[in-house]
């Protein structure tokens, strides 16, 4: 685990560094950005706000449900239950 640990730090902080040198030492483009790039461009981020959301979704409902076995909390405590009694006047 901490090899992997490890792997991945360092691939995240080279990554870091070299992007962080290709735009403090690059050189100024002067290009014409079509529009679809744009929208490629937005599909992409919306695509992982979505992707993010649904995973802190599923895994918060995942943590939330071992902490409440743990802390022997149940889910239908609090909830008002109704009888199931037929009255006929």
């Amino acid at each position: 685990m901490k090899k992997a640990r490890k792997i991945l730090f360092t691939a995240l902080s080279s990554m870091f560094l070299f992007g962080g040198f290709m735009l403090w030492f690059g050189l100024n483009g002067y290009a014409y950005i079509d529009p679809s790039v744009i929208t490629y461009l937005i599909q992409i981020l919306s695509g992982i706000v979505i992707s993010m959301g649904a995973i802190v979704g599923v895994y918060g409902r995942r943590i939330k449900k071992i902490l409440a076995k743990k802390l022997g909390l149940s889910e239908n405590s609090k909830k008002e239950t109704e009888s199931d009694d037929i009255r006929i006047w």
